[in-house]
This record gives structure tokens, C-alpha cells and sequence, in this order.
């Protein structure tokens, strides 16, 4: 790269992270190797301030805007659930929101969580960027709960064994299989890209 060019990226990262920090009130720090190329730098800088501007919604909000109707938990019948909740996973990651870590729920239990929950929180999307994705984890609040629940499902040996050996006086739950088999057919956004699904 050119001497002006390196100069030229350069100002145009620290314009972004003036924009950001007028935006935020804060100074913006990020990590990183050193190894990042410039050009990559202010891609990540790019998108930090694209997601400061960004329009900040709940899900629910949004999926109701476009057209998908959202019972109450309580108004939908057993027989109807099952399509239901796949027509709120397939309209998630139409918008580029993919869940995550469902098999210890039913599917009744799932669309609760979802509905009462989940899709209440703001977040920030960007279906038409290829290059960004939300990734909701259903055991991703840091929760004791969350952590047991992840133990003992979905844990590794080899994370057990380190959450044993940072937390000796803890108990754990044993490990078991899952109980419901929905996260392999999930949607991945690598996946719907190349509309495999």
C-alpha cells in the first residue's frame, strides 16, 4: 500500500472512531493481535459505527411488522405449535438472527421463552449485510441457571473437566444427552448464504 494510502486509511479509521465516540460518550478501545490488516481494521471500525446508528427494536416488533402473526403461548394449540415455532426460526434468519444451545426445550418451552422473553429484548440487525449475523444463545445470559443447564448438556469432557478443576467446591450436574434434537436442523448462517435452506 502506498504511504498516502496508509495515511488516508488512517484518518479515515480515526474519523470512525470519532464519530463513534461522539455517538457513545466514550472513547472506543478494541483488541487485537497486531496482525490485522488495515483494510480489516477499518472494516471492524465500519461496522462498530453502523451498529451505533443502527435502529436498536425488538424482535418481536419486527417480525410482527412483517407479517408473522405471534400468538400467545397460551392461545396456541399443541398441533400447531411445532409449525409455528419454525416459522419464527426461518423468519429469524431471514432477518440474520439464528438461535443456538435449544435441545434442553420442548418446543412448548422454547416458543415461551421466545415469546415472553427472547424476542422482547432490542437488537440491532442488518438482514441485507451477508457479513453480519446475531446469534442468540437459548443458555447465553451468564446465569448460574444458563451454566448448569449448559454442563450438563452440551459441555464437552474437556470443558467439564475445566469448570471442575476452576471450581472444586462446586457441584455439577452430571452429564446427559439432550432430551430434544431441533439444533441440528437450526438454520446456519453459512447455510441460508448459499440457500441451502
Amino acid at each position: 500500500m502506498a504511504k498516502d494510502d496508509e495515511k488516508d486509511r488512517k484518518a479515515r479509521i480515526e474519523n470512525l472512531q470519532r464519530k463513534i465516540e461522539e455517538m457513545t460518550g466514550e472513547k472506543p478501545i478494541s483488541f487485537g493481535s497486531g496482525r490485522c490488516s488495515p483494510e480489516l481494521k477499518e472494516k471492524f471500525w465500519e461496522y462498530v459505527l453502523a451498529f451505533e446508528e443502527g435502529q436498536h427494536s425488538p424482535l418481536f416488533d419486527t417480525l410482527v411488522n412483517g407479517g408473522l402473526s405471534l400468538p400467545t403461548p397460551d392461545e396456541l394449540a399443541d398441533q400447531d405449535l411445532e409449525k409455528k415455532l419454525w416459522e419464527i426460526i426461518y423468519a429469524l434468519a431471514l432477518l440474520g438472527v439464528f438461535l443456538h444451545n435449544t435441545d434442553h426445550l420442548n418446543d412448548r418451552e422454547l416458543y415461551e421463552d421466545l415469546w415472553q422473553d427472547v424476542l422482547r429484548e432490542d437488537y440491532f440487525i442488518q438482514p441485507a449485510n451477508k457479513d453480519y449475523a446475531c446469534h442468540l444463545d437459548m443458555i447465553g445470559s451468564g446465569s448460574e441457571e444458563d451454566l448448569l443447564i449448559f454442563l450438563q448438556y452440551y459441555a464437552d469432557e474437556g470443558e467439564r473437566e475445566w469448570w471442575k478443576n476452576e471450581y472444586p467446591q462446586d457441584d455439577f450436574p452430571a452429564p446427559e444427552p439432550t432430551p430434544y434434537d431441533r439444533d441440528r436442523h437450526l438454520p446456519k448462517r453459512e447455510e441460508w448464504e448459499e440457500g441451502q435452506c
